[in-house]
């Protein structure tokens, strides 16, 4: 049985593409006991996969607009998942994901990276760049995420 790093972004949206960048970075050296699923900007089109491995933790992980300096990372509370947090460059609400992966998966956690360029065809930020690899470190090394305030 496996966990899943469930990555959420746009690479075409500057930091928009935390999520897809964590992905990468566990691709070339990853985590033990976590498996991979990069939803980039259509999370919805991944689910079925998520519910295949039968994961007892799904750990997403996506750019959140949490009104913080930029490359802060959060826990993000599920009800405020709906709320004002989202960077919404997505199809549906990350909420209505959440729900439906709720269903079949005991544990669900929101990791949010506040971003601070999301223009089109901005590269991510070196700030959020760093972040993102402070949270892949913490995967490898197989720490929790005790260590990040919970928002919301």
């Amino acid at each position: 049985m496996t966990d899943v790093v469930f990555t959420v972004g746009n690479v075409l949206r500057g930091d928009d593409g935390a999520g897809p960048l964590l992905a990468q970075l566990l691709d070339e050296q990853p985590a033990p006991g976590w498996t991979v699923v990069d939803g980039e900007d259509v999370p919805e089109n991944h689910t079925h996969h998520i519910r295949s491995l039968a994961p007892q933790r799904v750990l997403i992980v996506d750019a959140a607009d949490m009104e913080l300096p930029p490359g802060e990372v959060r826990l993000i509370g599920q009800d405020s998942v709906a709320e004002q947090f989202m960077v919404t460059t997505h199809a549906i609400p990350l909420n209505f994901l959440i729900d439906s992966l709720r269903e079949t998966v005991p544990e669900i956690l929101f990791l949010g990276i506040q971003p601070q360029d999301t223009s089109f065809f901005a590269p991510v930020t070196s700030t959020v760049r760093c972040s993102v690899e402070a949270v892949h470190d913490r995967l490898v090394r197989g720490e929790g995420f005790e260590v990040y305030e919970t928002v919301g």
